[in-house]
């Protein structure tokens, strides 16, 4: 196969943008940074804005990527799957590629969650996510965080952890945003603690408690991110040099049945998820041993634990002890969501796989924050879900 590259990656700040139109963001998206090369030699271009024909009535996104003369007449495809919609853009840059249809790709993500006016309306975007989930699992409005929640507890109840344990993880991805300027929550009032995070609000009480609270989960972010894909020929008709490149090494995805119950007694061990990890180190020649960092999908904090599981840092059961014992911090075996993850630096849903897969891109380059770069990384790992643990899209880097 062919090696196929990553480079100029971008995006906007993460957060509360109420004045960033979707027409802006996808403007912006296609050219800001972009003013060296020829951005007429594009191919292919794919972008996803899962949320956008709910919140922001407009489904046509290709069409809007067309209003640049740059893209007009391109080939150009919109791509939904859930929060894993990002990822699944790269990939579909990539494998458009591999066959034969171009040799240069941009792929687009991007999200726009905060009304123009007046205030965030938490109902209504509860219920537009939770379309991307099986009617059976429906708990209007809020049907991913009450999910998360049971699977939280599901989690702590099979391996014996407690509400305070768990509350290590997202005192470790706040403190990372402090130092990403781009991070939705780079600022906070007060330091977030574990103590904060157990004395955070309690989201589910009825018709059961359940142990979820609002600092273990991720932000209602506005934003988008964009990278370009290409071949050997594709970084070549751009001048850009391999040194401002990564290596996509890897990369898999699966999709696992919708339905909670219908995950049995493996729904902590998501057979899909494993798969596209699994196909994505096989092709990249990798193993888990191999993996300087990752940038997982922390919707919510359980998920940051189950993923270093799936990803094979650690055995079933002890993904929440890899946090406990100081492995995923910037110091550990291998630091995970040095960006500060969805819990802190946000999650504008389609934005976000793109963005997990540019943060990789950088911190392999050396082009992140100096408090959070890394010494010596040379392969990186991005996990980004969508859905209850249902779509997965894994990619593997290394520098090119």
């Amino acid at each position: 196969m062919k090696k196929i590259y990553l480079t100029q990656f971008d995006q906007s700040r993460f957060g509360k943008l109420p004045d960033y139109t979707i027409d802006e963001m996808i403007a912006d998206a296609g050219s800001q940074g972009l003013d060296r090369i020829d951005r007429s030699l594009v191919d292919h271009i794919a972008i996803t804005g899962l949320l956008t024909p709910l919140l922001s009535e407009q489904c046509l996104l290709a069409g809007l990527v067309a209003m640049d003369p740059a893209y007009t007449n391109k080939s150009i495809k919109g791509v939904v799957n859930a929060c894993d919609s990002g990822g699944l853009a790269v990939l579909d840059c990539a494998t458009q590629i591999l066959a034969g249809g171009g040799h240069v790709g941009l792929a687009i993500g991007l999200e726009k969650m905060h009304p123009p006016e007046g205030k965030l309306d938490s109902t209504k975007i509860g219920l537009a996510l939770g379309t991307a989930a099986h009617r059976d699992d429906a708990f209007p409005p809020f049907t991913f965080p009450h999910a998360f929640a049971v699977i939280m507890d599901r989690y702590m109840k099979k391996y014996g952890y407690s509400e305070e344990e768990f509350a290590v993880i997202p005192p470790i991805f706040y403190d990372n945003a402090s130092h990403n300027p781009l991070a939705h929550m780079h600022k906070t009032k007060a330091p977030v603690t574990p103590e904060a995070v157990v004395a955070s609000y309690r989201l589910f009480t009825e018709p059961e408690e359940l142990p979820l609270k609002l600092f273990e989960c991720s932000q209602i972010s506005d934003g988008w991110a964009r990278i370009l894909v290409c071949d050997d020929e594709g970084l070549a008709a751009l001048g850009i040099d391999r040194s401002d490149a990564t290596e996509l090494a890897g990369f898999g995805q699966a999709t696992d049945s919708l339905a909670v119950a219908s995950r049995g007694e493996r729904l902590l061990e998501p057979i899909g998820a494993r798969r596209a990890f699994d196909t994505a180190m096989e092709l990249a020649g990798a193993t888990p041993a191999d993996i300087s960092f990752q940038e997982v999908h922390d919707c919510f904090s359980v998920m940051a634990a189950v993923a270093t599981e799936i990803t094979g840092l650690a055995d079933p059961g002890l993904g929440l002890r890899y946090f406990l014992d100081g492995h995923a911090g910037r110091d550990g075996k291998c630091p995970i969501n040095t960006s500060g993850g969805l819990i802190a630096k946000g999650h504008p849903i389609a934005a976000t796989g793109v963005a997990m897969i540019g943060w990789a891109h950088n911190q392999l380059l050396g082009k992140v924050p100096a408090a959070l770069q890394l010494d010596g990384a040379d392969l990186g790992t991005t996990l980004n879900i969508g859905g209850p643990i249902c779509s997965t899209v894994v990619t593997v880097q290394r520098r090119a």
